[in-house]
């Protein structure tokens, strides 16, 4: 009988041992899971992680001058210090459509943008000015920044020729390098200057399309002749105009 008391006693011990790890388990999980709410609160406090450097990544048009006077941080801050109103300010630039900050131990933030990219050029009473390809003018002096872009005249902000610049940018960057200018001209017609061929399309015009000339150049220059022009007005047809 003494035996089987003794056993019961084990049983209630073990039982006792168990919950009491089960707790202090669930207590360490929960201080770990509401680490990103105490543990920048404490780590700030230390100079170890004041700010030393930043790295700013992806500034092609950027200056990196401005990057850091946005971001109004110096030796006095933590790099543990919120990161949300340093993305807000930097991202208020309008060269900037997107920026991450994030941090690089001990005592580094490292700034990510992602740039509006000029597509296009057009002219100003003060001279050529860059666009995007929702036609917003950005703050670029093409007299200090050489840009590659094509030169678009009489196509109002977000025009379908910005979009269609934008796609060949990304999409179709050697055909995007042959083209010089962009001239409307009619209501619902262009006149593209593709090398020193000239290009007509609708205002509608879709890479998919503007890219039937290719295999037709590829055709004139087996048979070596030149053209002069080349239209697209025509559904499901290139026309190649003779000098």
């Amino acid at each position: 009988m003494s035996a089987r008391a003794a056993g019961s006693g084990a049983e209630q011990s073990g039982g006792g041992t168990g919950r009491w790890r089960l707790a202090l388990g669930a207590g360490l999980l929960v201080f770990i899971l509401a680490a990103p709410w105490w543990a920048p609160r404490v780590l700030r406090q230390f100079a170890f992680f004041r700010v030393r450097r930043v790295e700013v990544l992806g500034a092609r048009f950027t200056p990196v001058a401005d990057v850091l006077q946005r971001l109004q941080v110096d030796t006095t801050r933590s790099i543990w210090d919120p990161t949300g109103p340093l993305v807000q300010r930097v991202q208020a630039h309008p060269q900037v459509e997107h920026a991450t900050v994030t941090r690089k131990l001990p005592g580094t933030l490292v700034v990510e943008l992602t740039e509006r990219r000029p597509v296009a050029l057009v002219p100003t009473d003060a001279g050529l000015a860059a666009v995007d390809e929702h036609g917003t003018r950005l703050p670029l002096d093409p007299s200090r920044t050489p840009l590659d872009a094509p030169v678009v005249t009489a196509a109002p902000p977000d025009s379908p020729v910005y979009h269609l610049l934008g796609a060949m940018q990304r999409d179709a960057p050697r055909l995007y390098a042959r083209l010089s200018t962009i001239t409307r001209t009619g209501n619902d017609e262009l006149l593209l200057r593709i090398d020193d061929i000239g290009v007509r399309a609708m205002t509608n015009v879709t890479l998919a399309r503007l890219s039937d000339i290719e295999p037709v150049e590829r055709d004139l220059a087996r048979r070596q002749i030149r053209a002069a022009e080349l239209d697209l007005r025509y559904r499901d047809q290139v026309i190649a105009r003779l000098p």
